[in-house]
């Protein structure tokens, strides 16, 4: 079973896909291979990652007009329209394919280039190069920035976020202007897999802790993008449209909210 999203530029984003983030470029093509086995539909890349060349070879090896592939943008040297076309154009390459997702990696607001860097992605889209344009790690701030001096609203906007930190206040706003939140990090990198109280509801209902947070994310009602290199663990991962969390399982999560993250602040990323 798989369940997509509907975006606001009218295609559709499944909520569950995975993610490529530190795996290895000599093991990223068998991955990709054995995510697309295990029935996932959408891979998630990017530029910063430097394995997009060994994604482009797993892909090859697949059916490729199943899978939606995303890649970002990472922008640390440059940041102008040239910077960005050029970048794109090195994704596409090394990947061997169309890119289905491009986002911005990061606002990197002290820069204060990002709106600029967004309308090049308007263009790419608009010239049909790309089907869906998104952003990663922004905060409210920067999103009614864009949205005001655009007009253009992301379809996505990928954000850290697991029980440690569920972003309530951006999901609500995400939903006020159909955005789409896909979590990275879901996991909270993994270490949220001990936490006692995901042990018990995963023992109650007879799944792995992975599989009750993954369902967690289903249920709030966005996407996420977890990452295994093993394909065990990516089958189990995608298995949990077979149970639903109850009301007290998902008020028990909420409990475990702090703040915490796991990686970069927004607005610290220069």
């Amino acid at each position: 079973m798989h369940k997509d999203l509907r975006l606001n530029d009218g295609s559709d984003l499944p909520a569950l896909g995975f993610g490529l983030y530190k795996v290895a470029p000599e093991v990223t093509g068998e991955v990709v291979v054995a995510g697309f086995e295990a029935g996932y539909r959408l891979v998630d890349g990017a530029e910063f990652y430097h394995n997009e060349s060994e994604v482009g070879e797993g892909l090859r090896r697949v059916d490729r007009d199943l899978l939606t592939v995303t890649s970002k943008f990472w922008g640390e040297e440059s940041q102008d329209r040239d910077a960005v076309l050029r970048a794109f154009d090195a994704s596409e390459s090394a990947l061997g394919t169309s890119i289905d997702v491009y986002m911005i990696h990061w606002p990197r607001p002290k820069r204060n280039q990002y709106v600029d860097v967004w309308r090049t992605l308007v263009e790419l889209r608009d010239q049909g190069r790309v089907r869906t344009i998104g952003v990663s790690n922004f905060a409210q701030p920067h999103l009614e920035r864009l949205i005001d001096e655009t007009g253009v609203v992301p379809a996505v906007n990928q954000v850290e976020s697991h029980p440690w930190l569920p972003q309530h206040d951006l999901r609500a706003f995400h939903d006020a202007n159909d955005i789409i939140t896909q979590a990275w990090s879901p996991l909270g990198r993994g270490r949220l897999l001990a936490d006692p109280t995901i042990g018990q509801i995963a023992d109650r209902v007879g799944v792995s802790p992975a599989q009750v947070i993954i369902r967690w994310h289903l249920q709030l009602g966005g996407a996420l993008i977890p990452k295994s290199t093993n394909p065990e663990r990516l089958r189990e991962n995608l298995d949990v449209y077979g149970f639903e969390l109850t009301d007290a399982d998902m008020a028990a999560i909420a409990g475990l909210e702090t703040g915490e993250r796991t990686g970069t602040h927004p607005d610290d990323r220069n």
